[in-house]
């Protein structure tokens, strides 16, 4: 599908406010993805390319923690292969949906994802709730970093299970996954907010990653669209980053809410 000078520079714009809201407040799909429908790409391919444009962003946040997630090696291990699963699972399904039926059901994902950004800070308090209760349960006398790492950063069956199933939905819309990552790994694991979101960020990575190079064969993509945006994206998260400390996080959340709910109620009339 070739576009014209004016569509690629809207879809570049768009990348770079999604870049940019991305940094500072998260939620940038939510502009990115309807900028690609607005320019008539089909909903499908528009989804696709939007995952394949933005995808190495998520690079630059799992290499700012890569401290953090050098001590959790055995749970990287573990979680990357459901990661991977659900996102190749997730990209499958979405291949074989069709752009009438997922035209329909874009507005409820974009929805669900206004909805998980609304409820982000409620989510991250939780799990803060929920480790402040666990070091308290556990008593003064328990010293997490006396075990070793192999016992500290065991990873069962259950943890695994849940990283598979949001990472489906990673691979099959993507909006608001790093949310969903944040409150299913807080609710299986026991440890502090710092070494979830850093695992969130990788597992993040994982699926998007996992699913942008299995699109890569889908014949779906629209090159010109994923070339400029990838760029856009670029830029914006880079703007983002330098002015993140100066702006109200919660503001911008907002108002890409309040966007959001506009474009689903757009995508419900049409």
């Amino acid at each position: 599908m070739d576009l014209t000078p004016l569509q690629l520079v809207i879809v570049a714009v768009a990348a770079l406010a999604a870049g940019f809201v991305n940094a500072v407040a998260g939620g940038g799909t939510l502009i990115s993805f309807p900028a690609l429908t607005f320019v008539q790409i089909p909903t499908v391919a528009a989804n696709i390319t939007n995952t394949v444009a933005l995808s190495p962003g998520y690079l630059g946040g799992t290499y700012a923690q890569r401290s953090d997630l050098a001590t959790q090696k055995h749970r990287v291990a573990r979680l990357v292969p459901a990661g991977i699963l659900g996102g190749l699972t997730g990209g499958v399904l979405l291949l074989r949906t069709s752009d009438a039926i997922f035209r329909q059901l874009v507005p409820y994902l974009i929805l669900l994802a206004c909805a998980l950004l609304a409820g982000q800070d409620r989510i991250r308090a939780w799990v803060i709730a929920r480790e402040a209760k666990a070091l308290a349960n556990a008593g003064p006398s328990f010293a997490d970093d006396d075990l070793p790492a192999s016992t500290r950063d065991n990873v069962g069956v259950v943890p695994m299970i849940v990283v598979f199933a949001a990472s489906i939905y990673g691979g099959y819309f993507g909006a608001g996954l790093g949310i969903i990552l944040l409150a299913v790994l807080g609710a299986v694991l026991d440890d502090d907010l710092v070494r979830i979101n850093a695992l969130k960020q990788c597992m993040a990575f994982t699926v998007n990653m996992t699913a942008a190079v299995f699109f890569l064969f889908s014949g779906k993509i629209v090159w010109s669209a994923a070339a400029v945006m990838a760029v856009g994206a670029l830029i914006g998260g880079t703007i983002g980053g330098r002015t993140a400390s100066k702006l109200n996080p919660n503001v911008l959340r907002g108002i890409v809410i309040i966007a959001g709910v506009l474009v689903s109620i757009y995508y419900f009339v049409k």
